[in-house]
């Protein structure tokens, strides 16, 4: 366990102290900022305030974008905006998903926020871990990377044969588990994630969890589901920890800002899933592509060009395809 604990704190610390004080200063703001100022009180979150805080966030994360080209260089600047579009673009399917779990509980949308944020927070603990793991692995074995990049591969068919299949809510093994396992209420209370309520056997005042809290488990799920493409999908980019934390994280950061804007619109982003899947079937084979082509990888500024291209058009199709859905719904 001491080794692990070593590799990781020798890998995390490959950028000055300083540079991480910076990013993390930044993030304790913007999550201070958005619990203690901006949304105090539960309250709906409507399109309008959802794109202009997901503008916000996509302009500060392409900002500190701006930040590592200048104090990296260009190299270290274009792979971090390759892992931020990659990574919101992963979150956009996250938003699908999310999406499902709050429909199939029932959340309210005043307090869909407060899930999304004690979400998030779980979020970057699970990252935070994932990636130092990651990264201590990569750097002693670094053969590991192409598992990575054969994994990446094959969840991209596997995203492309199974397009059209759902996320299944009711039958979700982790809460088929809580609710036999433990005491669950069927009715919401308020933004309570837990509450007392008389055992149905004993009469005594017991704890039961909420729906809010069983989709706030589910989210977690959700997203360590999702941890396991984009975490290979980022150090298939980079082996950069800072790169790579970084810009996980503040992709993420703006999840929830976004999750506002496009859950009312999920319907027009059909075709992105199959973008993502091509993103990640490239991604995995530039790997084996820079092995047979003799160099030592794809020039990053020809890795992020495509990768926007293949987002964008999968964007701009699945909006042209479906421009007559909303008049159709009316």
């Amino acid at each position: 366990m001491e080794v692990v604990s070593g590799l990781m704190l020798a890998t995390w610390m490959t950028k000055p102290v300083w540079m991480w004080l910076v990013f993390l200063a930044i993030v304790i703001v913007l999550l201070v900022l958005d619990l203690g100022v901006l949304h105090k009180e539960n309250r709906e979150i409507g399109v309008r305030e959802s794109l202009l805080l997901s503008a916000f966030y996509i302009a500060l994360g392409l900002a500190f974008g701006g930040w590592v080209w200048f104090q990296l260089g260009a190299g270290a600047g274009i792979e971090y905006l390759t892992g931020f579009a990659v990574e919101k673009a992963l979150a956009m399917d996250n938003v699908f998903v999310i999406a499902m779990i709050f429909s199939f509980f029932a959340v309210p949308r005043k307090y869909q926020h407060r899930v999304l944020f004690w979400g998030i927070l779980g979020v970057i603990l699970l990252r935070t871990i994932m990636i130092g793991l990651g990264a201590a692995i990569v750097s002693e074995f670094s053969w590991v990377l192409y598992i990575f990049a054969l994994f990446l591969i094959a969840t991209g068919i596997k995203m492309i044969v199974f397009a059209d299949k759902d996320y299944d809510v009711a039958n979700n093994p982790v809460l088929r588990f809580v609710r036999r396992h433990f005491n669950v209420t069927d009715e919401h209370h308020a933004e309570r994630f837990f509450v007392k309520k008389p055992d149905p056997k004993s009469g005594k005042l017991v704890w039961f969890m909420t729906p809010l809290f069983l989709a706030l488990v589910l989210i977690e799920v959700a997203d360590v589901i999702f941890a396991v493409d984009s975490v290979p999908a980022i150090f298939a980019i980079t082996t950069d920890p800072f790169i790579v934390y970084t810009s996980n994280i503040f992709a993420i950061l703006g999840l929830r800002a976004l999750y506002f804007a496009l859950a009312a619109m999920v319907h027009r982003f059909h075709y992105l899933k199959l973008a993502l899947a091509i993103v990640l079937i490239f991604i995995g084979s530039k790997i084996f592509a820079a092995d047979l082509l003799g160099i030592d990888k794809i020039p990053p500024a020809l890795s992020l060009a495509i990768t926007f291209g293949i987002l964008a058009s999968g964007v701009l199709y699945s909006l042209w395809k479906t421009r007559g859905a909303d008049t159709a719904a009316r």
